[in-house]
């Protein structure tokens, strides 16, 4: 089926060739970095990247993050010129946080002539986008999508931690505070929240003793789960927003004024979530993190100013921060690949530009000075290497 598909690809690449003014005369020049210049060989037509992602319901804070960031990235280098001359345009379906959705989206994506993705926002869908993009052999980089499944296609990278990695390094930060026990709150039917208690469990040093309490589906009450924990001063909750949000609450008067919940980036945003007001709760709440959204230098204080300018601060989170990041590191990506000799303009089909970027990506690429990190580099199996930080949502002074 692939390779039906990359012919028929092939061939309607041709007769767009045949058919297109693609490019004016003159060689591409590099600048000092090494890089093509813009402007040298100018092309027509523009690059579709494609998303799908919750636009709408409980998970859209992340979904419009995702959308407003990537639109502000191509707005950005559009303004100043594209990939030698041609634009880049982004295309986002809403999935409602819901797998059975996704194929329908890719489908129209696919069919729209996406050349490159950002994938699925969330875990479970950008599960079913990966084998649906892995057959078509589309490049993709989530922003988003922690699941450690969702590299497991050649064509798959991620921006933010995989669960494995976010357990791993919650766990090492839990490790090094001395700690005798610890509470864990966390969704045992949830890939997301599970991926990560697995993970913390494995490095989790065996000497603190773990009081635990999970639910599952759609359960909202959880006077159980706070009484099991009543005791505990330090609380990991692997979880979403919007139930670590009711727990908090229903925590308030029973767990200790001065313990700490600490989650990871499903936490991104909870102090926006629809009738929680943060500034209530007495506990400290904290999370592991790639972007401080309370930033006063540097690219992430640029990225906050412009994104709040644009869309105000109810979606500024990380998932955007990361999506942001995710176009540059495309652009970046496709840029190099041409000052090294490839071939790239907008008739190239998904398939030969995926092939090209794997190349790319598995070959020493570093993203440097991103919103999300510093350096930022991929490994082979997709997974994004940078720096971790553990960032203070609310602190117990407010």
């Amino acid at each position: 089926m692939k390779t039906i598909k990359r012919i028929l690809a092939l061939a309607l690449c041709l007769v767009l060739a045949l058919s297109c003014l693609t490019a004016c005369g003159g060689d591409t020049k590099k600048n000092e970095d090494g890089n093509a210049e813009t402007g040298d060989t100018e092309v027509t037509g523009e690059y579709l990247i494609g998303l799908s992602g919750p636009l709408t319901g409980a998970a859209a804070v992340y979904g419009k993050a995702v959308e407003n960031a990537a639109n502000m990235a191509i707005e950005e280098i559009n303004a100043a010129g594209g990939l030698n001359g041609a634009k880049f345009k982004l295309m986002a379906l809403d999935d409602v946080h819901d797998a059975t959705k996704v194929e329908a989206n890719y489908a129209k994506l696919f069919e729209s002539g996406m050349h490159v993705s950002l994938g699925c926002v969330t875990s479970n869908p950008c599960l079913e986008f990966c084998a649906l993009s892995e057959e078509d052999n589309v490049f993709f980089l989530t922003p988003s999508a922690s699941n450690d499944q969702v590299c497991d296609g050649d064509n798959a990278y991620q921006m933010c931690f995989a669960d494995a990695k976010q357990g791993e390094v919650a766990a090492k930060y839990v490790n090094s505070l001395g700690l005798t026990e610890i509470g864990i709150f966390y969704k045992s039917d949830d890939p997301y929240s599970k991926g990560i208690y697995d993970n913390f469990k494995k490095i989790l040093n065996k000497s603190i003793k773990t009081v635990e309490a999970s639910f599952m589906g759609d359960a909202t009450d959880y006077t159980q789960q706070v009484s099991t924990l009543k005791d505990c001063k330090f609380i990991f909750m692997p979880i979403y927003y919007d139930p670590a949000a009711l727990f908090m609450m229903k925590a308030k008067g029973t767990i200790a004024d001065d313990a700490v919940f600490y989650g990871c980036d499903g936490f991104d945003g909870i102090e926006s979530t629809e009738g929680f007001d943060i500034n209530s709760i007495p506990q400290q709440v904290s999370m592991l993190s790639h972007f401080n959204s309370k930033a006063t230098d540097g690219k992430a204080k640029e990225f906050i100013d412009n994104y709040t300018a644009k869309y105000g601060k109810d979606t500024l989170n990380q998932f955007g921060a990361s999506a942001y990041d995710s176009v540059y590191a495309i652009f970046n990506a496709m840029k190099k690949a041409i000052a090294d000799g490839e071939e790239i303009t907008p008739d190239i089909s998904a398939s030969d530009l995926s092939d090209i970027l794997q190349e790319v990506f598995n070959n020493g690429f570093t993203y440097e000075n991103g919103v999300t990190g510093d350096k930022i580099a991929w490994d082979k199996d997709g997974f994004v290497n940078k720096d971790a930080v553990y960032y203070v949502i609310k602190d117990t002074t407010k």
